[in-house]
């Protein structure tokens, strides 16, 4: 049977993650990199694809599982009728060569144990050789190799192009294997002790933790969250990733599968408001730098998504060889929505960049000349369509989102000029852009009817985004047309807590057949909609309903799929738990995004 989305787990050592299922099973894992090839990949089609399973033999699902204290080492739990035994899943922070790091700890009685590693590189598609080596197996396949060990040694061997092991642990016993990737044609990796190493991971973890400044309620959850977000940032450029997986699908059995293991700028003023609301400056930095390195050059090429390093080219592919989550296909490698032109995004870097800056990070000299060089841009672009925040694969519309983040973009130049009279810049033409932008929108993306913004200019549908318009400060939140644009949204794109994006019903905007799911990061939207509107006791109890959706470790997908109470989508991912931690911020009157209405 396979696992459900919210079955897995994540570990990972800020460089790439690895998903690990109540079975204890890792069924996802790209070395060395998220966005590297699989090693296992039985996610997306079966185990001949790739996976490491550890577990007493016979068993299926583990009793209970954890994370230690607010770290990402994972405790799994299995009660058996011969004992009780743990197994301890982590990758520790690499010097050079990232590792996973297994170990198998009695806790009562003796417990008889299985190990089944199948390696198989280039996303399930290419079966290494194996061989002994100084007592280690090594796999080897073209540019990749792997070693594993165990700690004290066990018998183990060959069987159908896999690595079998087993032994048996009694209570206070431990056996750690330790799976090492490096390039094949470098030396052996050093070997690294995997209990010192479980030590460190915990210290490390620990003291990360301990910097976050929320207090407020529901700690537990926005801890976890910050966690998770740190543990998709790639630790040497500070780019975040969305997810570390692709292709889970938004519909089961559906085509809208896509790459999430790539940078997206529209999460950047977000991601930024969240890491510097918990005290998480140099994180803040990190990100805020990766951003300034990305988007320089030409305003006209700024692109809505990058590589890990900043790369452009992100070229889209699909996988034959693999079946699909719960076959759903294709499987898709790359994201070819990088050549999309998406207004919105000059609004949320010149937002982050001043959101920075007001934070007190460290000025870069450069970065209000390339915000300037953006708003020029956009200043002769923004009246043209787009594909709009939510990437469609349709034709281009005048979307009302993007339009707001055009003004966000002249606002945030004016404020910015206003509390910095010593920077260059005309704060007289960008106010002028203001007001123009904010007129258009007020005249085309309003339906004065029904009270509410639309999609689109001329447009019926709805969209979740325009939630975002008293938050970004557009308009008061008791403005009556952002109460009924509220309203509306919910009404129409809502069902009990949780919130469509837009309509997939019929023939949808976005190109695509089939539907979709609800859309978490929207539906922490419309609890922070709620609150500005004056309904902080509907905003808080829609709160607490979201929370409830969390699998078992605090983890939460793109998606939940209201019919089948499943999530869906990429895992975990980084909008959702964006949104949990600015909901709970916000709650608590620890935010920092918003910003007083200028236009």
């Amino acid at each position: 049977m396979t696992p459900r989305i919210e079955d897995y787990a994540l570990i990972g050592d800020l460089q790439t993650a690895a998903l690990v299922g109540r079975n204890g099973s890792v069924d996802w894992l790209c070395l060395p990199r998220f966005d590297s090839g699989a090693c296992f990949a039985a996610l997306l089609g079966d185990e001949e694809n790739g996976h490491w399973r550890i577990a007493p033999k016979g068993a299926e699902n583990c009793t209970r599982r954890g994370y230690v204290d607010d770290s990402l080492v994972l405790e799994t739990v299995w009660e058996t009728r011969t004992g009780t035994v743990k197994v301890i899943d982590f990758m520790p922070q690499r010097d050079r060569e990232p590792d996973v790091m297994r170990i198998v700890e009695g806790v009562s009685g003796s417990v008889d144990m299985s190990s089944v590693l199948r390696l198989r590189f280039d996303f399930g598609s290419v079966v290494p050789w194996v061989r002994r080596s100084q007592g280690h197996r090594v796999a080897v396949a073209g540019p990749d190799s792997a070693w594993l060990r165990s700690e004290p040694p066990v018998k183990t061997w060959g069987q159908q192009f896999s690595t079998c092991s087993s032994f048996t642990v009694a209570a206070g016993e431990k056996v750690a294997f330790v799976l090492t990737w490096h390039p094949s044609h470098s030396p052996r990796p050093d070997l690294v002790d995997p209990h010192v190493a479980l030590e460190t991971t915990l210290s490390d973890w620990a003291e990360w933790s301990s910097r976050c400044k929320y207090r407020g309620p529901y700690r537990e959850a926005v801890i976890r969250s910050l966690i998770t977000l740190k543990a998709l940032t790639f630790a040497p450029t500070g780019g975040i990733v969305a997810a570390p997986t692709t292709s889970l699908p938004e519909e089961i059995g559906g085509v809208r599968n896509w790459d999430y293991r790539f940078c997206w700028l529209r999460d950047s003023t977000l991601t930024l408001d969240a890491l510097v609301s918990a005290g998480y400056l140099e994180e803040a930095a990190a990100w805020r730098d990766w951003l300034l390195r990305a988007v320089a050059g030409d305003p006209a090429d700024l692109q809505i998504m990058y590589g890990l390093a900043g790369e452009r080219r992100l070229p889209e592919a699909e996988l034959s060889w693999l079946r699909g989550y719960e076959n759903s296909t294709p499987v898709r490698i790359g994201n070819a929505a990088v050549r999309q032109r998406q207004l919105d995004v000059y609004g949320e870097v010149i937002d982050s960049l001043r959101l920075a800056r007001e934070a007190g990070l460290d000025d870069k000299p450069h970065a209000w000349n390339l915000q300037l060089s953006l708003l020029g841009f956009l200043e002769s672009t923004w009246r043209e369509p787009d594909e709009g925040l939510w990437e469609i694969r349709g034709r281009r519309r005048h979307f009302v989102h993007s339009k707001v983040m055009a003004w966000v973009a002249a606002d945030r130049a004016v404020l910015t000029l206003e509390q910095n009279p010593s920077l260059a810049g005309d704060a007289d033409r960008w106010r002028a852009m203001r007001d123009a932008v904010h007129r258009e929108v007020c005249e085309k993306g309003f339906d004065p009817v029904r009270n509410t913004f639309t999609q689109s200019y001329g447009s019926q549908e709805l969209d979740a985004a325009t939630l975002l318009i008293a938050r970004t400060g557009f308009l008061p939140p008791d403005d009556p047309r952002v109460i009924g644009t509220v309203d509306a949204v919910r009404a129409e794109l809502g069902s009990g807590c949780l919130v469509r994006r837009y309509s997939t019903d019929g023939v949808s905007v976005d190109g695509l057949p089939g539907t979709e799911g609800a859309f978490l990061a929207c539906s922490f939207w419309l609890a922070d909609a709620l609150r500005l509107t004056g309904r902080a006791g509907e905003a808080e109890e829609l709160f607490r309903q979201l929370l409830e959706l969390r699998n078992d470790v605090g983890l939460l997908a793109e998606e939940y799929d209201t019919g089948k109470r499943r999530q869906l989508g990429n895992f975990p991912q980084a909008f959702s738990h964006i949104g949990l931690v600015g909901t709970a911020m916000a709650l608590a009157g620890q935010d920092t995004l918003e910003t007083d209405t200028a236009g």
